[in-house]
C-alpha cells in the first residue's frame, strides 16, 4: 500500500506539474519534441496530485475514448492495462464459443 503524501508535498507537485504545462508551449518553440515531454510530465504530476483533475480526465476519456486511450498508454496506467487484458481475454473467449459451435449466444 502506498504512503498518503503530505498536503504540502502534494500542493508543490501539484503546482510544480501545472508550470510544467505552462511553459510547454515556450519549450516547444524549440526544434524537437521537447515541448510534448515537458506537457506529459507535468500532466502526470497534476493528474497523481488532485482529486479534480483526475475527475475532469476520466470525464474527457469518456467523452473522447481515442484520446483517452492514447493518453493510458502515454502515462502507462494500470487500469488500461487491466481493461487492454479483459479485452483480449474476452475476445479469446469469444473465438473459443464459436469453435465450440454457441456462436453470437455466448455473451
Amino acid at each position: 500500500m502506498a504512503r498518503a503524501r503530505s498536503p504540502i508535498l502534494r500542493t508543490a507537485l501539484f503546482v510544480t506539474g501545472a508550470l510544467l504545462i505552462a511553459v510547454a508551449p515556450l519549450v516547444g518553440i524549440i526544434p524537437g519534441p521537447g515541448g510534448i515531454f515537458v506537457f506529459a510530465a507535468g500532466l502526470v504530476l497534476v493528474l497523481q496530485n488532485s482529486l479534480w483533475a483526475q475527475k475532469v480526465f476520466a470525464r474527457t476519456k469518456r467523452r473522447w475514448p481515442r484520446f483517452g486511450h492514447y493518453a493510458d498508454k502515454a502515462l502507462r496506467r494500470a487500469s488500461a492495462r487491466r481493461r487492454r487484458l479483459r479485452a483480449e481475454e474476452a475476445k479469446i473467449a469469444r473465438a473459443e464459443a464459436e469453435l465450440l459451435g454457441f456462436g453470437d449466444t455466448a455473451r
